[in-house]
């Protein structure tokens, strides 16, 4: 069960990114041929005003097919210098228009995060975390902040310029900076004092490491604040700006030396922790239940909108960078070039999935022989 709700939130967030793709091909004049929930073969369709809408069997993704996306293949088949100039294409529209058509998919990933979080800002959540004492933990395990000179019973009272209030701000702070040096300011017994410690990373996860514990003596159960409508909309965009930046951050650990196959997932593992998630949420309480699925649907869509912005051939990204340069340069980019480039691009992508699918054999494989 848990996949099948984890499937189904995962392709909301897919539709959603299409979505967006759709209403600016229509804003901009462009004509949509098909709009899919799914891929792979059709199970339903319906044709209305010319669109093709669709359901198809596979729920791992979806699409929005446009006029004109292969004109520059079928250029270069024909042996044209140049791609067609109807005005319905995506390719006889003014660059800016579809550079403005690829960001519209991100752009609404970023949107939903916005909804997510605002939702979030009005209901509010409970969360179980320890005080900002530390214990430092013995010998046998490697800890930047005891040979720094920290000590148990410490209080980390801010890493940086962040102030720290709970064990919880210490792990976020920590987590995003593997082999970074922090200023980590601490309050022992009245006295603040300043220790410059260098973390490690955790290779199997991709998270830096301070080498300290919580101290299991100071539980505590806190609320999150709440807000009204309008203050929690612009919370919704303070938590995905966060969470943005957040997700750079993560992109840069990935070049640092972390286990790829540990730290990149695919869309099997993605569901089965959005799943599990829900079922564990909804289990405790209702409110519970919204927190989970509506953090996780925010964290997934800013990580997809973040992931097509990147400017590879055949993601969004590399879509924007193309129509920029020609609109910079003046210029159309010829279509022998542009089939090379895709070709890259559809490589690359293959790579990617790849090391999702074995990661996620990897991941349940593992999963399978802790069980027994």
């Amino acid at each position: 069960m848990k996949y099948v709700i984890g499937l189904l939130c995962l392709n909301f967030i897919v539709f959603f990114h299409e979505l967006g793709h759709f209403i600016f091909a229509r804003i901009f004049g462009v004509k949509v041929l098909s709009f899919s929930i799914g891929m792979g073969p059709v199970i339903l369709h319906k044709t209305i005003k010319g669109i093709d809408y669709r359901l198809s069997l596979l729920p791992i993704g979806g699409y929005c097919a446009m006029e004109g996306e292969k004109d520059f293949q079928k250029a270069l088949e024909d042996g044209s210098p140049s791609v067609s100039k109807n005005p319905e294409s995506l390719y006889g529209v003014h660059p800016l228009k579809r550079a403005m058509i690829a960001f519209a998919g991100p752009f609404f990933n970023f949107i939903l995060a916005i909804m997510a979080f605002t939702v979030i800002s009005m209901v509010g959540y409970t969360y179980y975390t320890t005080s900002n004492k530390i214990v430092i933990p013995d010998e046998t395990i490697e800890s930047p902040a005891r040979e720094a000179g920290l000590l148990t019973g410490d209080k980390i009272i801010k890493i940086n310029d962040m102030q720290i209030e709970t064990f919880l701000d210490i792990q976020q702070q920590v987590a995003i900076r593997p082999k970074e040096e922090l200023k980590v300011t601490v309050d022992r017994d009245g006295e603040i004092l300043v220790f410059y410690i260098t973390t490690l990373i955790n290779k199997d996860q991709g998270n830096g490491v301070l080498g300290i514990m919580c101290d299991l003596n100071e539980h505590l159960k806190l609320e999150a604040p709440t807000y009204s409508f309008f203050p929690a909309i612009g919370q919704g965009f303070v938590e995905t700006g966060k969470t943005i930046s957040m997700t750079f951050k993560t992109l840069g650990i990935l070049f640092k030396g972390v286990k790829l196959t540990n730290v990149v997932s695919g869309p099997a593992r993605i569901s089965s922790i959005l799943g599990e998630s829900v079922q564990e949420g909804f289990a405790a309480n209702f409110r519970a239940g919204l927190y989970s699925i509506l953090e996780l649907i925010s964290l997934i869509s800013i990580s997809l909108g973040i992931m097509n912005l990147l400017p590879i051939p055949v993601f969004d990204g590399g879509i924007i960078l193309f129509a920029l340069i020609e609109f910079i340069i003046k210029k159309e980019i010829p279509p022998k070039l542009q089939v090379k480039i895709q070709f890259i691009g559809i490589i690359i992508i293959a790579l990617l999935v790849a090391l999702s699918v074995s990661s996620d054999i990897f991941y349940f494989i593992s999963q399978w022989r802790t069980s027994k």
